[in-house]
C-alpha cells in the first residue's frame, strides 16, 4: 500500500488546519499551501471531498478560509485516508496464494493504526519533531 499524494497533502493540510484550531479563525488555502510547501491549486481539488465529507467547513468574507467541520480529536486518519484514496487494499481479493490469513492480519493492523490517530495526534507527533513555529508564521 502506498499512500499517494494525495492522501499526504490531504493529511498536511488538515494537520496545518487542526494545528491553528484554538485560534478560532479561517485559514485560507493560500495560507496553508505557502506554509507547507504546497501547490495552493492542489490543495483546491482536495478541500471538496474534505468539506464533503464533513471534515471541514468554508468560512466567506475578507477572512475567510477554512476551518475543521469538527474537533481535531474526532477525526480518525483512517477517515481522511479513505476519502481521499478509496479503501485500504493490499492485495488482490481474487488472487489466492495461500496467505489470505497473512494478508488479512497486516491490514488489520495497518487499519488499526489508522483508526487509532487522529488529527490531533499528528499535531502532537509533528510539533514534537519539528516545533509548531511553522504553523504561526
Amino acid at each position: 500500500m502506498k499512500i499517494s499524494t494525495k492522501g499526504r497533502y490531504g493529511l498536511m493540510l488538515l494537520v496545518d488546519l487542526a494545528a491553528n484550531e484554538s485560534s478560532g479563525e479561517a485559514i485560507s488555502l493560500k495560507t496553508i499551501a505557502e506554509r507547507q510547501g504546497l501547490s495552493d491549486h492542489y490543495l483546491e481539488q482536495l478541500i471538496t471531498p474534505l468539506r464533503n465529507a464533513g471534515m471541514v467547513r468554508s468560512v466567506r468574507g475578507a477572512r475567510g478560509g477554512y476551518v475543521l467541520e469538527r474537533s481535531s480529536a474526532e477525526i480518525l486518519v483512517s477517515e481522511v485516508l479513505a476519502t481521499l484514496e478509496g479503501p485500504v487494499t493490499l492485495v488482490d481479493e481474487e488472487f489466492d496464494d495461500g496467505l489470505s490469513d497473512f494478508w488479512d492480519r497486516l491490514k488489520a493492523s495497518i487499519l488499526a493504526v489508522l483508526e487509532s490517530t487522529t488529527l490531533q495526534d499528528l499535531v502532537e507527533i509533528r510539533e514534537k519533531s519539528i516545533g509548531n513555529f511553522m504553523y504561526y508564521i
